[in-house]
């Protein structure tokens, strides 16, 4: 997806930089023309770099700060360093979560988690894993 991203960029880029030269080329040969037509390309270029590159990360920053707001106790999440655990206590900023079996219990801020299973997720074991041992 990204691959074909950069190269539509890179078509578009070369396209609108072709289109300036001959625009320039035109003016110059006519000897009068609008130099502001000579930054139209560069302009596109940017609106295109902003619908295809910006848009989607402010999408994706919100999704993860509303699954964020959305933890509650009991909640089994996964933080951006890697530990795993239930979640015991949320306040506005923070939350306080048990990893394993000796209950250890970590706070952390809220945006250092990474993703939230839910409460479905709170098992320690599932069938297959109990049949396995």
């Amino acid at each position: 997806m990204k691959k074909t991203i950069s190269i539509i960029l890179v078509i578009c880029l070369a396209a609108f930089m072709l289109a300036g030269c001959a625009a320039a080329g035109d003016a110059a040969a006519a000897g009068t023309g609008n130099p502001a037509l000579t930054f139209i390309p560069l302009l596109l270029v940017f609106v295109i770099m902003y619908v295809v590159m910006i848009i989607p990360e402010n999408k994706r920053k919100k999704k993860a700060q509303q699954m964020r707001d959305s933890i509650e106790v009991g909640d089994k999440i996964v933080t951006i360093g890697g530990l795993v655990g239930k979640v015991v206590h949320v306040s506005s900023d923070k939350l306080t979560f048990e990893t394993g079996e000796d209950r250890v219990r970590i706070e952390v801020t809220k945006w250092a988690v990474s993703s939230n299973e839910g409460k479905g997720a709170n098992k320690e074991t599932t069938n297959s894993e109990e049949t396995l041992n």
